[in-house]
């Protein structure tokens, strides 16, 4: 019995993480708004700016909120590394994603400031820090983040391999 009920909480857990692959837009949807307007509050209160659509407009230069500034991925990736991971509650599974997804949301908007503020201060190095931001850190932050929320729940498993390594035991057995 316990062999039957892991293999639906596993099915479920895929099921759960094909729809969240699939969340794209939705999570766009969600996040963006928040992601801009959280980023213009606290950079206006750095340079006077004003929010014009989906840019943020000071007196000499204009900032344009992409797609890819919301990161819409790494909320995507941290709520998969949550769901293909064995040996969590559900509650602590939607805990794991609140908290991790209001922890993305501070890094990016934090992100977001310094690299406006360090176009004004650094200008022509701003490409290279903007790249370097966005390719790295944001992953690293991530990979962070989730291990530092395996740690606060006490997590044992590591995503997916663990469920390999137990569908591995099963099938052995046989």
């Amino acid at each position: 019995m316990e062999k039957e009920g892991y293999l639906k909480e596993l099915a479920l857990r895929v099921i759960a993480a094909f729809a969240v692959l699939f969340s794209y837009n939705f999570v766009y949807i969600i996040i963006a708004p928040l992601t801009l307007h959280f980023s213009y509050f606290f950079f206006s209160i750095f340079v006077p700016s004003a929010l014009v659509g989906n840019k943020i407009a000071t007196l000499t230069d204009s900032f344009e909120f992409v797609p890819a500034c919301v990161a819409a991925s790494a909320y995507i990736l941290l709520a998969l590394l949550v769901l293909l991971t064995k040996d969590i509650s559900w509650n602590e599974r939607l805990q794991m994603i609140i908290y991790g997804s209001l922890g993305i949301l501070a890094f990016n908007v934090l992100r977001i400031e310094l690299l406006l503020l360090t176009f004004f201060s650094l200008e022509t190095a701003y490409d290279t820090i903007h790249l370097f931001v966005w390719k790295f850190m944001s992953t690293a932050f991530v990979v962070l983040l989730w291990l530092g929320l395996a740690r606060l729940y006490k997590v044992k498993a590591i995503p997916v391999y663990s469920d390999i390594k137990a569908l591995a035991g099963m099938i052995r057995k046989k």
